[in-house]
């Protein structure tokens, strides 16, 4: 890696760079300059989302792979070269692309900082290169070649002082020069053709028709933006009974069961004060009974608003401890943000231009028909045409809030409802000052809304995963996710459950089918997530719909946490898979391998250095044993279809060896309905 200074001219031109190389010829009439400066083509650079218009995605640590066409005229070599920073930092650092097939280039860089990067391509006619190429021929094919030593002489004297490379590179070069000089042409051939020579032109030499892609913008999150297992409660049915309304105290008590279950992030529903005007009853009946606590998303009341606490839950005292003791244990709190509020939050008295008013005079409610949400209004975002400014810098205020009291991950609730430029001015807002926050957006939508959501800004998305339960459908949407422009942009959280989200496959799979869900949103994805009383095998509906029957959106629950027939030695097992293996550490590296059955889906992940590889084989079917035969990926360690290969079984933790690419299992979901298979490198010591 290179540090190269550079001035830029603008967020979107090319940089010019400090080597001597000036990109911009003299000033003309005809437009000759303009056109002349990127003699050398780069073409369709990836990624670049919507022609730069909005970033890429990475995170701190992870290697950010960039490819482009790449290619000059006549026959002269090209060379070429990714340029990235900080935003804001006035150098540039280098890395170099390789030559695939076709033009076809690729190289990558690995940000350290959780912030805003930029990156470019840049190409250039490798002078040297094609000298030595072709003076080698003639060379070898007996052709006189002492004109061509004099040329490459020459390039080495131009390349001196061309500002390239380290102090010591130029110092080399221009002692290089000299010793052309006087040297014979044997001196000459046996001293330009060396590999050092080539390394020294190649990091200090005069790049020739210097050309530029466009700079195009990076975001870098921090890693648990794309590596994390989410947990999720209502933190007022945490006191164990249905009489009493929980407290921040009860959730600290459930710390340890959390912590034990290998979650990385505990995420709460609203914790703010409820309205009381038209507050839903016990399964989202219209109207409440005396003692019915609400919905937490109809938030405000005359103890507040979104900066709020519900008073039953504690103080915000009570809150830090919260905060702080999971810390302890390695947990982060989520808050869910719900911009919609209470017809009795105290923002529709203060600011009653931020809400829509009927004809008649009467606030306008929610609607979704036939769904009704009379217990909550939203804001609107524009008069008209016209942003509402006192309302846009409120919300960021609310963001700001609860980040000083230490949550730096929020789950916004509906984003797509909401106008798409405020969340894109938002979030930018909020992760300027604090770039490590992260922001999930919670929209079961249209596939290009979701997809706009993310690149505005949003750095996890719910998906379609909850509602992908086939073999065809959930490799087609893995592919699509995984290798498409969506894999730098669209960073899914696999969420199996919901409490608004009670899907019809755990409504009938039983048992089994938990299991089954667990084992693909904790394997496919990143970031997955399970709302409490999954690891229960909960799944009773409202008859006929994807609704729970006795919703703790309506009322307080007491969990049973050991009842019988729960999962929760599978969650732990699959955190702690993801912890100690870093193939399920990433999300793109993921191939679809042949299984001669469509109920069983079989795939691997791995390691670039092949270190960590995986083989997951899971029956889809929760009710019937399947087996079939299937493919073992010898080829990907360069071995012949007759040899052999060590596994770890690492559910049942055992070793064994496989011999021949065809195997057979055979899975019975009332067993264990998954098999998680680790291939030993036979080439690694």
């Amino acid at each position: 890696m290179t540090d190269t200074s550079v001035a830029t001219k603008a967020p979107s031109a090319a940089p010019r760079l400090a080597t001597g190389a000036d990109p911009v010829g003299p000033a003309d009439d005809d437009g000759i300059a303009e056109i002349a400066v990127n003699r050398v083509a780069i073409e369709a650079v990836d990624p670049e989302i919507d022609g730069g218009r909005f970033p890429a995605k990475t995170v701190v640590g992870q290697p950010f792979v960039v490819e482009a066409d790449v290619f000059g005229d006549g026959h002269d070599k090209v060379a070429c070269a990714i340029l990235w920073r900080r935003k804001g930092v006035h150098n540039w650092e280098e890395e170099p692309l390789r030559y695939l097939v076709n033009d076809r280039w690729r190289g990558h860089f690995t940000p350290t900082d959780n912030a805003p990067h930029e990156y470019t391509i840049i190409a250039w006619r490798d002078e040297w290169a094609t000298w030595r190429s072709d003076t080698a021929k003639k060379h070898n094919a007996g052709v006189p070649i002492a004109l061509e030593l004099e040329e490459g002489a020459q390039l080495v004297a131009a390349s001196v002082g061309c500002g390239r490379g380290t102090a010591a590179d130029q110092a080399a070069l221009a002692e290089l020069a000299d010793e052309m000089g006087d040297a014979s042409d044997a001196e000459r051939f046996a001293r330009l053709m060396t590999d050092d020579t080539a390394g020294l032109m190649q990091r200090a030499g005069h790049r020739a028709n210097l050309s530029f892609s466009k700079v195009l913008p990076l975001t870098v999150d921090r890693r648990a933006a794309a590596f994390a297992a989410w947990y999720e409660v209502m933190p007022r049915s945490m006191s164990g009974d249905v009489t009493r309304h929980g407290t921040f105290d009860d959730v600290i008590d459930r710390l340890p069961y959390v912590q034990g279950l290998g979650f990385d992030v505990l995420y709460f529903t609203p914790i703010h004060p409820i309205g009381k005007t038209n507050r839903k009853g016990r399964n989202n009946a219209l109207k409440a009974e005396p003692g019915d606590p609400g919905s937490p998303y109809a938030i405000g009341s005359e103890e507040g608003g979104h900066d709020a606490l519900h008073p039953e839950l504690g103080t915000f005292a009570d809150f830090k401890r919260l905060v702080d003791a999971a810390a302890e244990r390695g947990l982060e709190i989520a808050l869910d943000y719900a911009v919609q509020c209470s017809p009795d939050h105290p923002w529709i008295q203060e600011h009653a231009d931020w809400f829509d008013w009927r004809p008649d005079g009467s606030i306008k409610f929610a609607e979704n028909p036939p769904k009704k949400y009379e217990d909550i209004v939203n804001v609107r975002f524009y008069d008209g045409d016209q942003p509402i400014p006192d309302l846009w810098h409120a919300q960021k205020d609310i963001f700001l809030f609860w980040i000083s009291h230490g949550v730096k991950i929020f789950r916004v609730d509906n984003p797509h409802t909401k106008a798409f430029t405020f969340w894109e001015w938002l979030i930018a807002a909020v992760q300027k000052d604090h770039p490590d926050v992260i922001f999930l957006a919670e929209a079961f939508t249209r596939p290009k809304v979701m997809h706009r959501l993310a690149k505005i800004g949003f750095t996890q998305s719910y998906s379609y995963f909850t509602w992908r339960n086939t073999k065809a459908e959930l490799q087609e949407y893995m592919t699509e996710l995984t290798t498409t422009v969506k894999k730098d942009t669209m960073r899914v959280n696999f969420f199996v459950n919901t409490p608004d989200i009670n899907p019809v496959y755990l409504q009938t799979s039983g048992r089994p089918g938990f299991q089954v869900r667990l084992a693909l949103a904790a394997t496919l994805a990143g970031v997955y997530g399970v709302y409490n009383g999954f690891e229960l095998c909960e799944g009773t509906p409202v008859p006929g719909k994807e609704e729970y029957l006795n919703s703790e959106k309506y009322e307080l629950k007491a969990w049973d946490w050991d009842r019988p027939g729960h999962i929760r030695h599978d969650i732990w097992l699959m955190n702690h898979l993801r912890k100690t293996h870093p193939a399920l550490q990433e999300f793109t590296n993921l191939t679809f391998y042949t299984m001669w059955n469509d109920n069983i889906l079989y795939y691997g992940k791995r390691t670039a250095d092949r270190s960590s590889f995986l083989l997951f084989a899971i029956n889809l079917d929760p009710h019937n044993g399947q087996g079939g035969h299937f493919e073992v990926p010898l080829w990907e360690f360069g071995l012949p279809d007759d040899a052999s290969i060590q596994v770890t079984d690492l559910v049942a933790e055992y070793d064994f060896t496989w011999t021949g690419k065809i195997q057979h299992v055979y899975i019975d979901p009332h067993q264990r309905p998954y098999f998680i298979w680790r291939l030993h490198d036979p080439t690694r010591a």
